[in-house]
């Protein structure tokens, strides 16, 4: 960009004519194809005060100053051609005057999905050439741009004059079609009207319990996670959101979903019937629903584990605290972070219910299928976090050694997020699993060649290892990724997409997506989970039996793969909790320096798993009494550990967290009946303020 700059220089300062049009025309469409392709460099331009405002312009006045040196055009022609380019230069920025207007105009207090807004009255955003200036102004003046330069070209002025009339017929048609979204008719509500529509819904909607969530990009699986369980133990259940982004990063869901992002308009759930709210993490902008004292809040976590987040001390901030089993409560006892013991509820986890139990043994009609799912390094960076750094790349080589094994790979989706490292180990382990694809691939193929042509023909018999390797490349390629199967898969993927993708053209903007995204059809959930299911079952199908697999992604979701494996390696996080669910062998990597008696006394949930070095020894050994159930030592063990991790199986964890809720729902019943009567003036209320020793004072 800058040499063409220079050029632009040299050729209106010479005078070149042809150096001049070549190097502007090269310097319009770098700029163009950098959009196109390179967002980030202009990003950085535009960062650095080098917009596509300020680089139009140099370009333009190069060109300006060579029709100055090339051409005897009159000074009236002169002067109405840069009169009328800076009149171009006007109408591009009262554009974008009127562009930061309409952006404000329909930044609505309130964003929703899943909610009827007709009665708001709102309109689609306008096209995305009006708001956005990169996209606008080199496109727009490429008219004036090129009849300046065959006016310096032929030495006349009516090609610049009419290719400036045009650049500037474009951008005032463009402003004053942008003008027309703060008129009246596509104007969007204002805050008084969008607060009155909002409070309107809440009366006529009456939401009994919701889930309250904060975060920022990569944390709405945290949520996603209890919108099943919201859905069914809820009359009128509703997501409450604060960051604007996070409304389409919300799964596929029939809850009505709202944002609100200002604290004060927050504050209008307080004359709401919701009783209670559910929270899947901690998060800064949760002590300010904690004002509201008409709702109950329930800090359910988005995963229990032996990590200290699992009993971080802000949970003392919460009317109770849900976990899943008697692990959690002695947890929160031992961290003595201040937590209550009364305020502890095991509650299970329900989400669990599509983990599959445990066969006893692995099926003996395809490969031993490991699942790898390392935890991210963590805010601290502590290098026992995660196996990533120390102990990835080991256990990866290990398992892809032995032709036995069907890896499935499946790195916590913020891994790398924090430590430069982890990325970078992460990514040499998706290499090797490529690299033994390929392998595996080419052996096949050789393997192939070899069935097919006679046995005298080989010139050297192949080796026992290759024989044993080849034989589930060789089963790879006889179907267990048939066209059929292919097929079935796009099809179901379509089908999902088409269930849950939220398509909307560029240039939409949050309010046009809740125009679109109003009440769902009655039975979409069903459907949904009908084609979700359906999907899985397909994709499964659809992967050859003995590939190794990078999984990333919501699909398939970490259950899915659960029910998949015969055996989990993970670290210490919530994924090897909820895994004992299916009772499988399952394996935890060490990597925090700790002996390995220390390291099961200091995390409950591994001691029933076998412990994995940085160095990946106990591989082979934990494979082998995966394939033989007579060599697992440890079966009894898982048994006893998952209740005691995830609580008892009768009741079933669902029942136990609707009775859980409504518990705290009656609670929240309760104090707004005596807030009721002591707001009439009777006196004769007992009051439930805890003693130390659990009395209550009446009054």
């Amino acid at each position: 960009m800058g040499c063409l700059f220079t050029l632009q220089f040299v050729g209106a300062q010479l005078p070149s004519a042809p150096i001049l049009f070549i190097a502007t025309g090269l310097g319009v469409a770098l700029d163009l194809t950098l959009r196109r392709w390179q967002p980030g460099i202009i990003g950085a331009l535009g960062r650095l005060h080098f917009d596509e405002a300020v680089r139009q312009l140099l370009r333009d006045l190069l060109v300006v100053l060579g029709i100055a040196h090339l051409s005897g055009i009159d000074t009236v022609a002169r002067l109405l051609m840069v009169g009328g380019l800076l009149a171009c230069y006007a109408a591009h920025f009262a554009c974008r005057a009127l562009a930061v207007l309409v952006r404000r105009s329909r930044t609505l207090p309130v964003v929703t999905r899943n909610i009827d807004t007709a009665d708001l009255g709102l309109s689609p955003a306008p096209p995305r050439l009006l708001l956005r200036p990169a996209h606008r102004m080199p496109l727009l003046q490429v008219p004036a741009t090129l009849g300046m330069l065959l006016t310096a070209v032929a030495d006349r002025a009516i090609w610049g004059l009419l290719g400036v009339g045009t650049s500037l017929v474009l951008l005032s048609g463009c402003a004053a079609h942008l003008a027309t979204w703060l008129l009246p008719g596509k104007r969007a509500p204002g805050e008084e009207r969008t607060l009155a529509f909002f409070q309107g819904w809440l009366d006529s909607y009456r939401p009994d319990v919701g889930i309250y969530f904060s975060g920022g990009s990569g944390t709405a699986y945290q949520a996603n996670m209890w919108l099943s369980t919201l859905s069914a133990v809820a009359e009128r259940p509703l997501v409450v959101l604060r960051e604007r982004g996070m409304v389409q990063q919300i799964a596929a869901t029939d809850v009505p979903i709202i944002c609100v992002p200002r604290v004060a308009h927050l504050m209008l759930l307080e004359r709401s019937t919701l009783k209670m709210l559910l929270h899947p993490a901690n998060a800064p902008k949760t002590s300010q629903v904690l004002r509201i004292p008409t709702i109950k809040h329930a800090f359910t976590n988005h995963g229990e584990s032996d990590k200290l987040s699992s009993c971080n001390p802000y949970a003392k901030v919460y009317d109770q605290v849900w976990v899943a089993g008697p692990a959690a409560r002695k947890r929160y006892a031992v961290a003595d972070v201040g937590v209550d013991d009364r305020d502890v509820v095991e509650v299970g986890r329900p989400q669990l219910a599509p983990i599959r139990p445990w066969a006893g043994r692995p099926d003996p009609d395809r490969p031993l299928t490991v699942l790898y799912a390392p935890t991210w390094e963590g805010w601290t960076n502590d290098p026992g976090n995660t196996s990533v750094l120390l102990a990835g790349e080991n256990i990866a080589r290990a398992l892809l050694a032995d032709p036995r094994v069907r890896l499935l790979y499946k790195p916590h989706p913020m891994t790398g997020s924090v430590n430069r490292r982890a990325g970078e180990a992460d990514a040499r382990i998706r290499a090797l699993i490529a690299e033994t694809n390929a392998e595996r691939a080419a052996r096949s193929d050789r393997a192939g060649r070899g069935v097919r042509s006679e046995r005298g023909s080989l010139a050297t018999p192949p080796t026992a290892t290759d024989t044993v390797a080849a034989e589930p490349a060789r089963g790879r390629g006889e179907g267990a990724t048939s066209a059929e199967d292919r097929a079935e898969l796009a099809r179901r993927t379509e089908e999902l997409n088409r269930l849950t993708a939220r398509v909307f053209r560029p240039g939409a903007d949050e309010v046009e997506r809740m125009m679109r995204q109003s009440a769902p059809e009655p039975g979409r959930a069903e459907a949904v989970e009908a084609a979700m299911e359906a999907w899985r079952a397909a994709f499964w199908a659809a992967q050859p039996r003995d590939a190794h697999l990078v999984l990333t992604g919501s699909r398939p979701d970490i259950y899915s793969c659960f029910n998949q494996a015969d055996l989990l390696i993970s670290d210490v996080s919530s994924v090897a909790a909820d895994f004992l669910a299916s009772t499988k062998p399952y394996a935890v990597v060490n990597t925090s320096g700790l002996s390995e008696a220390d390291f099961r006394a200091a995390n409950p949930t591994v001691r029933a798993a076998t412990i994995i070095t940085p160095e990946a020894p106990e591989i082979p050994a934990l494979l082998a009494a995966v394939a033989d159930p007579d060599q697992d030592t440890l079966a009894d063990e898982r048994v006893a550990l998952q209740t005691y991790l995830l609580g008892p199986a009768d009741p079933p964890s669902l029942t136990r967290f609707a009775e859980a809720t409504r518990a705290l729902s009656a609670e929240a019943d309760a104090r707004r009946s005596r807030q009721t009567r002591l707001a009439s003036g009777d006196s004769d209320v007992e009051l439930p303020i805890p003693r130390p020793s659990g009395h209550r004072i009446t009054g």
